[in-house]
């Protein structure tokens, strides 16, 4: 495991500007396009806040749930974390290589054979290419899908897409781990095999950041949680202290 690994968050928060329609009509844009000298008001714009304020240190040992409703900014944070989404304000210090597990179809392309997606993947993710080509036959194997991987993409079915977009995903290790859902692919034999490499994967990491609905899987895989609300922390503990708070929660509104 990486002892260096190191993530802190400063009041970090995330902001997406939406243009009204009427900003956004062809008419509107063409308007604007035929007359760019002439003194306008400025567009009016709405704020979609995903993050507000959010303060978090998470050190290497730390297995970490994010718990909350759909839309309360587990996604963005992890994107965050992750370098996609960069703070409209606070700071994000990430220390150590990041594994993104999610939007996994990154960079994938239908009419590259199974190999060249090998290769054009693994840059997505930031492997150097003599990385991956070191662990090409490695990632070939592990598919088990053979001379299919001189076709391309296009004729493959959903099932050999996912064993492919998983090898090469997971082909190469990171210091933190970040996870959108825990990932269950193929047939019950080769979902075996999978969850094998991703428990290998999660164990060797320094730090493992994990949103999910399933709090089984948080209870034996986590051991502090984070409860997200509306973009903000609304608590920060012990797993079952978390699960048991937005459970109770949940059941309020409910009612």
């Amino acid at each position: 495991m990486s002892i260096s690994a190191h993530i802190h968050l400063q009041d970090v928060s995330v902001d997406f500007p939406i243009l009204s329609f009427r900003e956004r009509s062809l008419r509107r844009r063409f308007m604007r396009a035929m007359t760019p000298f002439m003194a306008r008001p400025q567009a009016p714009t709405h704020v979609v806040s995903a993050l507000s304020d959010v303060t978090l240190d998470i050190r290497a040992g730390d297995r970490v749930a994010l718990i909350g409703a759909n839309g309360a900014g587990k996604t963005t944070l992890l994107r965050v974390l992750a370098g996609i989404y960069h703070p409209t304000s606070g700071s994000a210090d990430v220390l150590g290589r990041c594994l993104s597990l999610f939007d996994l179809a990154a960079g994938f392309d239908e009419e590259a054979t199974g190999y060249e997606n090998i290769m054009r993947r693994g840059l997505v993710v930031g492997a150097r290419r003599a990385e991956i080509e070191a662990r090409r036959y490695e990632i070939a194997e592990f598919t088990e899908l053979g001379d299919k991987l001189d076709l391309p993409l296009r004729t493959y079915s959903s099932g050999m897409m996912l064993r492919l977009i998983f090898a090469v995903a997971t082909a190469v290790e990171g210091e933190i781990v970040l996870l959108d859902e825990w990932i269950g692919v193929g047939d019950q034999q080769f979902r075996r095999k999978a969850r094998q490499r991703l428990d290998d994967i999660v164990a060797r990491a320094g730090i493992l950041v994990l949103a999910s609905h399933d709090v089984d899987l948080l209870r034996s895989t986590c051991n502090r949680a984070v409860l997200l609300q509306q973009g903000r922390i609304a608590a920060v503990g012990t797993v079952d202290g978390i699960i048991d708070r937005y459970v109770a929660g949940a059941g309020d509104a409910r009612n």
